[in-house]
């Protein structure tokens, strides 16, 4: 799953929703045209956005995507997930689909139908389904990569523990592991402990990338850029980032974006890829996808990393 050079992944949560498809279709273009490849999105996106109540807009859009633009499935990789879509319209998380063997291959036939492809180049565990066994869930991931539907797997929101007892069911079963984890991460830290208001994230450790440091695993990290509030006055950190640490982060990401005379989003974008990790990215404009592939030129120093090192 490692690529030579991490890459800034296209977050389409947004898309059908949100984010009207004219404009997808724009930032999709746009995406491709600066040399972005990776689109990451899910079977759930974005049922609480959606007056249907149900997910499914954004591969419908990516869907829609491909289709007016001949040849370009062979340029971009998808990457979606199954687990939250709600099963009835509004009830969440009461009728989310889980993991059993029969919801992951059912989910994933609606999203191929959605998307009008065959595979996706990477299936993602949304979240967590302990309702399901593992086993039967490391299972069906492993009998889509045996058909070719999915090229590779991997796990979001999951403790390492539980990767890692996953991996070795697929071992045993003798069928595709999952091999990258995606996970909530940034430059700025919220204080130790306290529980994050959107219950579905899960936070980046230390020891996740110790771990996949270790086992070779991809790491995808979402929310990186914290919603714009690195770069917007009218967008607040949440509480819980509101400590000491925080103050001391915003102060040396200053002074770093303005010696290098870029912007704050595009030093957290570098920080992170400096550190082997693809950041996701979610734009309602063609311009900040424009930034965001920007952050692929900039190149922090040693002196920069101790910097940040030393106030996280």
């Amino acid at each position: 799953m490692h690529l030579t050079d991490p890459q800034i992944i296209l977050g389409t949560m947004d898309f059908g929703t949100r984010v009207a498809p004219d404009t997808a279709f724009a930032i999709l273009d746009s995406f491709v045209a600066g040399g972005g490849v990776w689109l990451d999105t899910a079977n759930c996106y974005s049922f609480w956005s959606d007056p249907s109540g149900v997910g499914g807009a954004s591969e419908r859009v990516i869907g829609d995507w491909l289709r007016a633009r001949p040849g370009m499935r062979e340029t971009v990789r998808i990457a979606t997930k199954v687990r939250h879509n709600p099963l009835v319209p509004h009830a969440w998380p009461e009728s989310a689909e889980g993991l059993s063997a029969s919801a992951v291959h059912t989910g994933v036939a609606q999203s191929l139908e959605r998307l009008g492809v065959d595979h996706v180049d990477l299936l993602w565990a949304h979240a967590e389904d302990r309702t399901a066994p593992l086993a039967e869930t490391v299972g069906a991931f492993g009998e889509l990569v045996t058909k070719g539907v999915a090229l590779r797997v991997g796990a979001a929101n999951h403790p390492a523990w539980r990767v890692e007892r996953a991996r070795s069911l697929a071992r045993e079963q003798g069928v595709e592991p999952w091999s990258a984890l995606q996970l909530r991460h940034s430059l700025v830290q919220p204080r130790p402990l306290t529980p994050l208001a959107e219950s579905a994230h899960r936070l980046l450790t230390p020891e996740d990338l110790d771990f996949a440091g270790s086992e070779g695993l991809a790491v995808w990290t979402y929310s990186s850029l914290m919603w714009g509030s690195y770069v917007r006055t009218d967008k607040t950190l949440p509480d819980i980032y509101d400590h000491p640490g925080t103050t001391q982060v915003l102060a040396v990401l200053a002074e770093v974006a303005d010696e290098l005379a870029v912007s704050p989003n595009q030093v957290v974008l570098a920080w992170l890829m400096q550190q082997g990790i693809d950041p996701l990215v979610g734009v309602s404009r063609v311009d900040q996808i424009e930034q965001a592939l920007g952050a692929r030129g900039v190149r922090l120093d040693e002196e920069h990393l101790t910097r940040f090192a030393a106030v996280r």
